[in-house]
């Protein structure tokens, strides 16, 4: 995780992702969470078979208490994170899976994060608030 970059390997980090454009912020591009909960229930309403790959978020997060984080800063690993807007769906992923993902993720989408500081993350690690 790089601040103000994102996540090395991911197409925001090198700037060839759909969204990376001059006028846009690319500080709410920097990393993506997703509630491990919201998959389940997007396959729900849509009566599919979707996978995390297919949500295109970065990070799957259980039990992610949005209440609790926004506006706070928390750590996962040795990087830390600030939530800078949520993650809506948008058509473009509805044409890439052929699913009616505005319906499937209203309101589920998750959250677009900044890295505050830049650090490790592996696979398991808890999220917690920074001790100040």
């Amino acid at each position: 995780m790089v601040s103000g970059r994102g996540i090395v390997g991911d197409r925001y980090y090198y700037g060839t992702g759909t969204f990376n454009k001059p006028q846009l912020s690319q500080s709410v591009r920097e990393t993506s969470i997703l509630p491990y909960e919201s998959l389940a229930a997007c396959n729900l309403r849509l009566q599919s078979n979707l996978t995390y790959l297919d949500l295109r978020r970065n990070l799957i997060i259980k039990n992610f208490d949005y209440e609790a984080l926004k506006e706070k800063e928390f750590t996962i690993g040795t990087a830390t994170f600030k939530i800078v807007r949520t993650c809506p769906p948008c058509r473009y992923l509805s044409r890439l899976l052929g699913e009616d993902m505005m319906k499937g993720l209203k309101h589920l989408g998750g959250y677009r994060t900044q890295i505050v500081q830049s650090g490790r993350i592996t696979a398991g690690e808890t999220l917690y608030f920074p001790k100040r």
